[in-house]
Order: structure tokens, then C-alpha cells, then sequence
């Protein structure tokens, strides 16, 4: 349709109960939250109409849908198949670009200042040294974290895989739960891997125990996107040990840990593989639809715009697990988990094998339902050691 003829079809298709009945663009397809006056609502269509024939873009690209993940936006915001990896590449990138809507932005290369580890204490566990440190994660912040070190990594000069333990949820002792039996429900799984001879480095996550960033000071938007980054230098710390294997790492966490696993991985292809234990369901599947968990400044305040419109959220873990490929992911699910639903893990997984088979290698996704609630039963902790073990090594 020509600018002219539309422009003048804006202004005929105003009505007076507040509706716009033109459906190409999105801003005109909303109801009016209150009542309209006719004559200052044809002052809005007649300044729509202007900017119409000024050619002005009104429409911004629509949600992506989150259980087809082989379509993208072009660059005139047409939604199009995607055909090659390449084309993953830029929805890839609109999953990102969603996740930091909701996040706040991913910092820059301008904050990875000198990492200055300081070793507070060191302790010697039998098999693996366990050392208490302290490392800038940018400027004006330092994060606390656990580092295991297997005894032959230091003894034979041997360079060993590094794994990131990253802690579900406990408010008194934070990350000590993944090197120390603190909590029968919480098996330490960092101390496990550096038994079997990872390099472990578990850090705090920010709000939690010990670790009381000032976000807002930092310039951050949710504790979330401080935890990436906190995870990202972290990697960088790895990677600066003489004694570590460079550039391919796990990521490994329950609940919290979980979740906090797949964010990194998203954002930091260094990691390779990612287990996640009752990490997550789809937004849609979480309480029923009831997103107030996801909420608090430690994980994503902005998330609870979307409470009463899930649909809008700009990303799910449909995508998040398929921006994982081809890398391997390996996720328990248990059948009694009263946080997340693991039918809700099977249609996300079924999502994400789409992209995965892009890449021919649909066996890198991988879900175990153990029948337990939301706990990491040590059958699952074994297969997964194992699974890292074999991509890591």
C-alpha cells in the first residue's frame, strides 16, 4: 500500500472506544489503557499519519517465537527461516540482545582491569589444596571465591581442566556449600571434581552471604548480569593459572547454580560444557506463571514489567539452551522438583534440538528425570563428572 493511501486509512480507523484497528504495526494494534477523547485521539492518528509519509519506522521487530528458534530477523525486520549456521548466528545474537534488556548490558573490555588475586587462606584437604581468594572482577569491586587445586596439578606441573562450581541458593554460607558438606540437600560437587582432578573455582554470588556488591554503584541493573561478568573473570582467572588447560571449561551448578551456569555459557564460549541441576522451565511453565521468584535486585528486578505479559519476555530458556550449540549440556530434571516442571525441560530441550541438529550434533543435549524433588542425587553428580571428564579432557 502506498504511504498516501495508508496514512489516510490511519486516520479513518480510529474509533471511539480507544481502539486502533490497524494490525501491521504493533503500537496500533494496543488497547488504550483508559477512556479517549475522539478528538485528541485523531490529533494522535493524524500525527501518525505524518509520520507515516515521512516514512518514519513505527513497527519494532516482534517476539520472535521462542519454540521455533529457525527464524530470525532480517535487516528490514522480516521474520525469515534460517538456513545456515550463519543465519543462527544473528537470532543468536537477538537472544542476547534480550537477555540484556531484561539483564541491563554486558560490560565492556574497559572494566577488565588487573585481576590482583589475593590468597587469603589456604588449606590442605588430602588430595587437592583449597585456597580462599579474592579477585577484581572490575574496578572498585573484588569477588570472593573458593579455588581447589588437585595436589598433581602442583606436584608434576600438570595442566589440569578448570571448572566453574557455581552455588544455588543459601543466604548464611553462599558458596561454601560447593566445597564443604554444609547442608544435606546441597552436595558439594566442587569438592567432588577437585577429588577427581579438576581445578575448581567456585565464586560467591553478589547479594548472597558474604558477598554484598553495591550494584547500583557498579552500574548494574540486575545481580544477574554482575554474576556473568563476576563468572567471565573468573574464567579469566583460570586461564591465567600455569597449571590449568586454556580455553575450553565446564560450568556446573544446582538451582541458582543452574541457571547461573547457562547465563555465563551464553555469553562466554570458553565454555564448553554446562550441567545444570533444577535450573530452570520456561517462564510461561515457572509457578504457574507466577515470575515474582525471578525478581528480586539479586537475580532480574526489570523481569517484573512482564508479569502480567510472559509472552513479551525477550528471551526463554528455549533459546538460552540453544544458543548453547553445539557445545554440550547435560540437565537433570527430577520428576519431583516443585520449582521447575520437568515436562516444561522436555519441550525447551525439544526446542533447542532444533539448533542442535543445525549443527549435526543432536546428541550433545542431553536430560536425565531422576525421581527425587529439587535436589543433585548422586547418580546424576556421576554421569555428569563423567561427561565432563570426556569433553574436557
Amino acid at each position: 500500500m502506498c504511504r498516501e493511501k495508508y496514512a489516510e486509512q490511519l486516520i479513518q480507523e480510529v474509533d471511539a472506544s480507544g481502539y486502533y484497528l490497524d494490525k501491521k504495526h504493533e503500537v496500533t494494534s494496543t488497547l488504550l489503557s483508559e477512556p479517549v477523547n475522539p478528538f485528541l485521539f485523531s490529533i494522535w492518528a493524524l500525527l501518525l499519519s505524518t509520520m507515516v509519509l515521512m516514512g518514519t519506522d513505527l513497527a519494532e521487530p516482534v517476539r520472535l517465537p521462542a519454540t521455533n528458534l529457525l527464524v530470525y530477523h532480517n535487516r528490514s525486520h522480516a521474520t525469515v527461516r534460517v538456513k545456515s549456521k550463519a543465519d543462527w548466528q544473528k537470532r543468536r545474537s537477538e537472544i542476547m540482545a534480550g537477555m540484556q534488556v531484561v539483564m541491563g548490558p554486558l560490560p565492556g573490555p574497559e572494566q577488565r582491569c588487573p585481576l590482583a588475586v589475593n590468597t587469603e587462606r589456604e588449606e590442605d584437604c588430602g588430595s587437592y589444596i583449597r585456597r580462599f581468594i579474592t579477585y577484581s572482577a572490575e574496578p572498585n569491586s573484588r569477588v570472593p571465591a573458593w579455588l581447589l587445586i588437585p595436589k598433581e596439578a602442583l606436584a608434576h606441573h600438570r595442566k589440569l581442566p578448570a571448572i566453574l562450581a557455581l552455588h544455588p541458593t543459601d543466604m548464611e554460607f553462599g558458596h561454601r556449600v560447593v566445597v564443604q558438606s554444609l547442608r544435606s540437600n546441597y552436595p558439594a560437587y566442587g569438592r567432588e571434581l577437585a577429588e577427581r582432578g579438576f581445578v575448581v573455582l567456585a565464586p560467591s554470588y553478589p547479594l548472597m552471604a558474604n558477598y554484598q556488591p553495591d550494584l547500583k554503584a557498579l552500574g548494574y541493573q540486575s545481580g544477574t548480569m554482575k554474576a556473568i561478568w563476576d563468572n567471565i573473570r573468573g574464567l579469566d582467572l583460570l586461564e591465567s593459572l600455569p597449571f590449568v588447560k586454556k580455553g575450553r571449561f565446564g560450568a556446573i551448578g544446582h538451582s541458582l547454580g543452574g541457571y547461573n551456569s547457562i547465563y555465563t555459557a551464553v555469553f562466554d564460549e570458553r565454555i564448553t560444557m554446562v550441567v545444570s541441576s533444577c535450573g530452570f522451565d520456561s517462564f510461561l511453565d515457572y509457578m504457574n506463571g507466577d515470575i515474582r521468584g525471578w525478581t528480586s535486585e539479586r537475580y532480574m528486578p526489570k523481569l517484573m514489567e512482564y508479569r502480567y505479559r510472559l509472552g513479551d519476555i525477550p528471551f526463554d530458556f528455549q533459546e538460552l539452551i540453544g544458543a548453547l550449540a553445539p557445545r554440550a549440556v547435560f540437565i537433570s530434571a527430577p520428576l519431583g522438583d516443585a520449582n521447575f516442571k520437568w515436562s516444561s525441560v522436555d519441550e525447551i530441550a525439544k526446542a533447542a534440538l532444533q539448533v542442535y541438529k543445525l549443527y549435526r550434533v543432536p546428541g550433545k543435549v542431553l536430560v536425565e528425570h531422576p525421581e527425587c524433588g529439587h535436589e543433585f542425587p548422586t547418580q546424576i553428580r556421576d554421569r555428569a563428572y563423567r561427561l565432563l571428564k570426556s569433553e574436557l579432557h
